[in-house]
């Protein structure tokens, strides 16, 4: 190991304890008993920190305080938060990239590890379904891509998976304030207006899944003006409906350990407690809606997911099971 990679494992290990410890202040005696560290190096690890736009607090006494951290999505803010043991366990944070997704996708050809987890801060060429475009704006909101190797999930399965990531993003943004619920397949809308949406892309033969990449964007601190003219009413953010910012790395890192728990049950108990939850959390089901295939329209009722995750919709004619598509909810019945 380096002497620059010690120093920055050391510098977040400082963060950690201080992170860890809320609003009490830690003593320097306490820190360095802790990490195997001198009181100077503590010293040296503050102050670095400091320079890097921690602020923290050195309190007569007491100890030293974290007030506040920088709004950055980097292995540093991000380490600290996580209270997983594979997803975002190993980070691989930009500034700047074309798509999470695509970044996620190369590493995963080239054996990167289950939980393993792309950031961007800006996307270049970030993109949702069916190729269409995702605008974020840089340095407000949330990209993020994790890489899956499920053991033992057959290949038939794996849209289960996005139905998993959805209802760890919108259980992270009730838990921001923001109500919340979820549209099939893969978005999350706040009064009818999308704040998130997730992309679920996969390398797998007919009986075997080799990886899962999930990607999911959510629309955190952006303001109106930060959408195009012709997306301003129909999408929001985090900011717009709470009225104040959100911290982003506690909500990534919210995103990061929700969806790690909804795995967890899903590999552990299937998909009906997915199905159950993401059921209480829809706001599709009940609604009449217009389902957009190619070269088709079905209109009807939503009425529930079958065993699957497959929409069942009441026509006229029947009950018709939807696998993908773009669904548009219709006003509720009067």
């Amino acid at each position: 190991m380096t002497p620059e990679l010690a120093a920055s494992e050391s510098a977040e290990q400082v963060l950690a304890f201080l992170a860890e410890a809320g609003d009490d202040a830690v003593s320097g005696e306490a820190i360095s008993d802790k990490l195997g560290l001198t009181r100077a190096a503590v010293w040296k690890h503050v102050e670095a920190l400091r320079g890097q736009g921690y602020r923290i607090d050195a309190v007569a006494t007491r100890g030293y305080r974290l007030v506040a951290v920088p709004d950055r999505l980097r292995a540093l803010e991000l380490r600290p938060l996580l209270n997983t043991h594979d997803v975002g366990q190993v980070l691989h944070c930009f500034e700047s990239i074309g798509s999470t997704n695509d970044q996620a996708k190369a590493l995963a050809d080239d054996g990167a590890g289950h939980g393993e987890v792309v950031v961007a801060e800006r996307q270049t060429d970030g993109r949702g379904r069916r190729g269409r475009s995702w605008v974020m704006a840089p340095g407000r909101n949330v990209a993020f891509s994790v890489i899956l190797r499920p053991a033992s999930l057959p290949t038939s399965r794996a849209p289960e998976l996005t139905l998993v990531a959805s209802l760890a993003v919108c259980d992270a943004l009730r838990r921001a304030g923001v109500e919340a619920g979820i549209k099939w397949p893969n978005d999350i809308l706040v009064h009818g207006r999308k704040i998130a949406g997730i992309l679920t892309e996969l390398a797998a033969e007919p009986d075997q899944v080799h990886w899962v990449v999930v990607g999911v964007g959510v629309n955190v601190n952006a303001r109106s003006e930060d959408f195009p003219p012709e997306l301003r009413d129909q999408a929001t953010s985090v900011l717009l409906e709470r009225g104040q910012p959100a911290p982003r790395a506690l909500f990534l890192a919210a995103c990061l350990t929700l969806f790690e728990e909804w795995y967890d049950r899903h590999a552990e108990e299937g998909f009906d407690p997915i199905r159950e939850a993401w059921t209480a959390r829809s706001v599709t089901l009940g609604r009449e809606v217009v389902v957009t295939l190619d070269g088709r329209e079905v209109v009807g009722q939503a009425e529930a997911l079958d065993p699957s995750g497959a929409l069942l919709v009441r026509t006229a004619a029947g009950v018709e099971r939807i696998t993908s598509g773009d669904v548009a909810l219709l006003r509720p019945r009067c």
